[in-house]
């Protein structure tokens, strides 16, 4: 459910045969928390958990923000909890994956711009969404090639 995880990080160009230790919490699949940061901010390195969800989580456990090092195993273990009742990580991406994969299903609007790689919240595209309408070179098969 929770355990501490080590890597090794390179310090510096200069100290490349030096290695330094970093730690991070491993909170459940595929989530972890570095433990040189108060927990406010930690907490948002988790996929699904900003600002107002990271305090919500605090003030409901009665946790001060201390650094995530310091944590005793019953905090912990009832951060997990707390953090379990979301839908965070992995859960929220198959979500939203599922639910635009549902919109292309049906055809409607949103569906096909997502399809064609547009905005679909009506941003306006002639002047503007460069990162949506990047150069596309489209391929026998309806594949599309980046260049």
């Amino acid at each position: 459910m929770f355990g501490v995880r080590c890597s090794l990080g390179i310090v510096s160009n200069a100290l490349r045969h030096r290695f330094q230790r970093i730690e991070s919490i491993h909170i459940r699949a595929g989530m972890e928390i570095p433990n040189n940061k108060p927990l406010k901010y930690a907490l948002q390195y988790i996929n699904g958990i900003g600002r107002s969800r990271a305090n919500q989580v605090l003030s409901e456990l009665h946790l001060e923000n201390k650094l995530a090092k310091d944590l005793t195993k019953r905090e912990l273990v009832d951060l997990v909890d707390e953090i379990s009742k979301y839908t965070v990580g992995h859960e929220l991406s198959n979500c939203v994956k599922k639910d635009i994969s549902r919109l292309q299903a049906i055809k409607c609007y949103r569906g096909i711009r997502h399809e064609q790689g547009l905005p679909c919240r009506g941003q306006r595209t002639k002047t503007n969404a460069r990162t949506m309408k990047s150069k596309q070179i489209f391929v026998i098969g309806n594949k599309k090639a980046f260049r």
